[in-house]
C-alpha cells in the first residue's frame, strides 16, 4: 500500500482530500478524479474508476486513474451489464475473478478485464440509504479481490463521496429553483406592467387587457411573459395586440 501511516491515517488524509473539491467552483470530473485517485493510493489497488449512470438532470460520468480503468468502464456503461453497472443496479458489492480459466459471468466485460492485465475487480455502490447513484470499480493486475479489511476502507470511501455528491446535487436543484422562481417572480411583475399599460391605452379594464394580451400570445404561440416583455419594452404596440393597429 502507498503512503505513510496507519491506515486509519491515511484514510482521513484521503477524506480530507477529497473534501477539498467540494464547496465554491465544484465540478464532478474533478471530485471524481480525486476519489479514484486516493483509492489507488489507499487500497493498495492497481487503478480505480467510478461510474455514475446519469439520471434526469445529471449526465452520465465515467473516470478513471487510467485509460484501460477509463474504457473498461465505458464499456459497462454502453453494454449495460458488468460488476460496477450491477453494484449500481442492486445496491450491493460485487467482486470479479477475470482467469484463469473461462468466466461466465460478463464474459465480454471479463475478456476485456483480462487483456488490460487485470486479473480481478471489485465494484463498490455508492449508495446512501436507499439512493444509490453510482459504483466504484477497483481494478487488481495480481492476485484477487479487496481483503474483508480494505473492502471495508473502500466502503466507507464510497459512502463519503455518495454523501458529497448528493449534497453537491441538491445545492444545485435549490439553485436551479430559485432561479425559476425569480423568472417566474419577474414575468408576473412585467405582465401586471403591460396589462396596465394596455389597459391605459385602450382604455379597457385590467381584465380585459390581459385576456387581449393572453389571446395575442395563444394565436401567436408565444409565451405570455414574451408579449408583456414586447409590449414594455414598446416593440408591440397596443393596438397590435388588440387587432386595431
Amino acid at each position: 500500500m502507498t503512503g505513510t501511516g496507519s491506515p486509519g491515517g491515511r484514510l482521513l488524509e484521503a477524506v480530507a482530500g477529497i473534501a477539498d473539491t467540494l464547496g465554491d467552483g465544484f465540478e464532478v470530473a474533478g471530485f471524481l478524479r480525486e476519489l479514484v485517485r486516493r483509492c489507488v493510493e489507499i487500497l493498495d489497488v492497481d487503478a480505480a474508476g467510478v461510474l455514475l449512470p446519469g439520471e434526469p438532470g445529471w449526465p452520465p460520468v465515467v473516470v478513471g486513474t487510467d485509460e484501460r480503468a477509463r474504457r473498461l468502464e465505458m464499456l459497462e456503461l454502453r453494454s449495460g451489464e458488468g460488476p460496477c453497472v450491477t453494484a449500481f443496479r442492486t445496491g450491493a458489492p460485487v467482486r470479479l475473478r477475470t482467469g484463469p480459466g473461462p468466466v461466465t459471468r460478463w464474459p465480454v466485460f471479463a475478456a476485456a478485464a483480462a487483456k488490460a492485465r487485470f486479473t480481478a475487480v471489485d465494484a463498490v455502490p455508492m449508495r446512501l440509504r436507499g439512493d444509490v447513484i453510482g459504483a466504484l470499480g477497483l481494478f487488481h493486475a495480481g492476485g484477487g479481490p479487496l481483503p474483508a479489511d480494505r473492502r471495508r476502507i473502500a466502503r466507507t470511501i464510497a459512502g463519503i463521496a455518495t454523501i458529497g455528491l448528493l449534497q453537491q446535487r441538491a445545492i444545485s436543484r435549490k439553485a436551479t429553483l430559485a432561479a425559476q422562481l425569480e423568472d417566474t417572480l419577474s414575468t408576473r411583475v412585467v405582465v401586471e406592467q403591460a396589462k396596465g399599460f394596455l389597459a391605459e391605452r385602450l382604455g379597457v379594464d385590467v381584465a380585459t387587457a390581459f385576456a387581449i394580451m393572453r389571446r395575442y400570445a395563444r394565436s401567436r404561440g408565444v409565451e405570455l411573459g414574451t408579449v408583456a416583455r414586447s409590449v414594455i419594452e414598446g416593440r408591440k404596440s397596443a393596438e397590435e395586440l388588440s387587432g386595431l393597429g
